[in-house]
């Protein structure tokens, strides 16, 4: 299966057209947060949202906790997909289900240890795919995403056997690992924003180079099977 890339902290729509033509399958665009790159306005996501022709989807990463506030969100931005990047109450996340059943939902499950498992029964009914990464959300500022470090892979690839939802896999990727991350997660896709950039501006020949490493790897296992 053909690993999906995502590239995250798209600024503006020069951005997403880079992205694309490099190979991208989504664009993640950062709105408010506690801490972390690459936030946006609404107003600024609703510009790249509106270009984005399919099927690259468009992730609205979202700090709001309840469902009626994440709803608001997605409706005043028009994404494909909302990643929710809290561990929000699993009651909200039904009714967010319930309120956007046209969007696609991806919970962030910030992955500090083994109990990150703990988590898939709680969302799994009530999502379409979910995304680990490296944040720390009981921080005293919560760290949310966009922390450039990788957690423990082991975790990550259990929580990917324990569960039937797409997984994408985030925190601390690039051309030099990415390969390594995928032999050993297997996720449905990866997740990354510094990893191909420079001075905080998307840099093309990492792009390149990232996105020809999980060509490769793809390949590579492939051929193995």
């Amino acid at each position: 299966m053909r690993t999906r890339i995502k590239i995250c902290c798209i600024a503006s729509p020069d951005e997403a057209r880079i992205a694309i033509a490099a190979g991208a399958d989504a664009l993640g665009l950062v709105a408010r947060m506690p801490s972390g790159p690459g936030p946006i306005s609404d107003r600024a996501i609703a510009e790249v949202t509106a270009l984005v022709p399919p099927p690259v989807a468009t992730f609205l990463l979202t700090s709001e906790t309840t469902a009626d506030a994440i709803s608001a969100h997605v409706r005043a931005t028009a994404p494909s997909a909302v990643q929710i990047v809290s561990h929000i109450d699993p009651a909200e996340s039904g009714k967010l289900a319930a309120l956007e059943p046209h969007v696609r939902r991806i919970q962030v499950i910030h992955v500090e240890g083994p109990e990150a498992l703990q988590l898939i029964p709680a969302y799994e009914p009530c999502v379409h795919a979910f995304l680990l990464d490296s944040g720390r959300p009981n921080a005293p500022v919560a760290e949310l995403g966009g922390t450039g470090r990788a957690h423990d892979w082991a975790v990550s690839a259990a929580f990917v056997r324990a569960t039937e939802k797409p997984v994408f896999l985030a925190g601390g990727l690039t051309a030099a690992n990415v390969a390594e991350a995928i032999g050993q997660v297997r996720p449905y896709g990866v997740d990354l924003c510094s990893g191909v950039r420079t001075g905080g501006q998307l840099d093309p020949q990492k792009l390149f180079a990232f996105v020809t490493a999980v060509q490769q790897i793809d390949r590579e296992m492939a051929r193995a099977m």
